[in-house]
């Protein structure tokens, strides 16, 4: 099952060298999930083959305008574009205004239907389930409510062990009873072990997103053991007050974080327009939590 998250956006409040503000999409077996949608995000889409048609849920932290800027441009687009399936909308409730004032002030009428489900920034809650994945929301602590996203993966089903299954000639009907763990009673009343037929499928994975924040160990426990983690890592450790100020995290303490949650990989972004080149703030991150990578726009990285 694929599990992957390409970066489109990776600049914080303004686009600069080449970075983009926040946006990224999550590829769970083939449906995209978008994260947030910063200005210009349709195009960064566009650049790095993202098809907007497999967007049917759209996730925003917060309503600072580089993580939703470009959604009214987006929904327009799907509008213009045909869709007429529903599209799942999660984030702050004001989303819900700002969206309907543009369309009414463009007299725009959507032929597809948006389904908004408001977050809430001061509790955890489960905002969807479905077969493949399991998606919490958890408290940040920013200037403005905001909230992260963990995406859980669902355990998948057992695998058959072919060559132990195609000599007993198990009619093939039976295979998804042997990959939910039924044993399997031959003709002759011969039972034949689920644990010899199948082996146990790989342990399900997480993604963790802590978009906009200061460090606070009070989102910790939600994001403990993420596969990978992304937080944003604003500044360097050398411009703390800076960042305390706008309640923003250093790359050394995502490192930090990193560590303390026993994440297994670490993807920091969101960096300041202060810094043409990003080598810094790799260097810090990795001093801390060596298996850091930078969310370079366009790369896509294996949950």
């Amino acid at each position: 099952m694929k599990f992957e998250v390409t970066i489109l956006g990776s600049s914080s409040a303004t686009p600069i060298y080449n970075r983009n503000p926040t946006s990224q999409a999550l590829n769970i077996n083939e449906h995209i999930y978008l994260i947030d949608c910063g200005e210009g995000t349709q195009q960064q889409m566009l650049k790095f083959d993202v098809k907007a048609s497999r967007i049917d849920h759209i996730f925003i932290s917060h309503l600072h305008g580089d993580h939703y800027l470009g959604l009214v441009g987006l929904l327009s687009s799907l509008h213009l574009n045909g869709r007429t399936k529903p599209l799942k909308l999660f984030g702050p409730a004001p989303l819900k205004e700002i969206i309907e004032l543009q369309f009414k002030h463009s007299d725009t009428h959507l032929q597809y239907q948006i389904e908004l489900y408001a977050t809430d920034a001061t509790t955890h809650q489960v905002i969807l389930d479905n077969q493949d994945i399991c998606v919490e929301t958890f408290p940040l602590d920013h200037r403005i409510p905001c909230t992260g996203f963990l995406f859980r993966q669902k355990k998948l089903l057992r695998k058959i062990i072919k060559e132990k299954v195609e000599p007993l000639n198990i009619p093939v009907s039976f295979y998804s009873q042997l990959k939910r763990g039924l044993n399997y009673v031959a003709p002759d009343g011969t039972i034949h072990q689920n644990g010899e037929l199948t082996k146990d499928s790989s342990a399900p994975k997480s993604y963790a997103y802590c978009s906009d924040t200061i460090y606070n160990t009070s989102y910790f426990p939600f994001i403990k053991n993420a596969d990978l983690l992304y937080h944003e890592a604003t500044f360097l450790h050398n411009m703390l007050d800076r960042a305390i100020q706008t309640f923003h995290t250093t790359a050394w303490q995502a490192g930090e974080i990193a560590t303390e949650v026993q994440a297994k990989q670490l993807l920091i972004g969101h960096f300041s327009a202060r810094y043409k080149t990003l080598n810094d703030l790799l260097e810090e991150a990795q001093q801390v939590f060596p298996d850091t990578q930078l969310a370079i726009e366009g790369k896509t990285f294996e949950v």
